[in-house]
C-alpha cells in the first residue's frame, strides 16, 4: 500500500479527532481546494472515501460537508480498485 500512498501523494497517516472516521488513522490526497480522497486505516484494512471540507486543515478535526465511501477494504491488486482511485486524478 505504501506505493499507492506515494504515487497518489497521500499525506502521512494521523489520528482522526472528528469522529467522522471513528477515531481511526486517516491520510488524504488533495483533489482541489475543497475535495479530498481519504484513506481510513481500520485495523488491517483500508477504506477509501471522497470528501468535501472547507479546507485541508479541517480534515480530521471537523465533520466533512460531504463524505462518500468509494471502496471498502481497498485491495491494490484488484483492477477495479485501481481504476476507481485513478479516475479521480484524471
Amino acid at each position: 500500500m505504501e506505493n499507492v500512498f506515494k504515487y497518489f501523494e497521500f499525506s502521512s497517516f494521523f489520528k482522526d479527532q472528528s469522529d467522522a472516521f471513528s477515531k481511526n488513522e486517516i491520510a488524504y490526497s488533495e483533489l482541489n481546494a475543497e475535495h479530498f480522497l481519504i484513506f481510513e486505516k481500520d485495523k488491517e484494512s483500508y477504506n477509501l472515501y471522497v470528501s468535501k471540507y472547507a479546507g485541508k486543515k479541517a480534515i480530521g478535526n471537523s465533520e466533512p460537508e460531504i463524505l462518500e465511501l468509494i471502496i471498502k477494504d481497498y485491495d491494490k491488486s484488484n483492477p477495479k480498485h485501481r481504476v476507481a482511485i485513478r479516475r479521480y486524478f484524471e
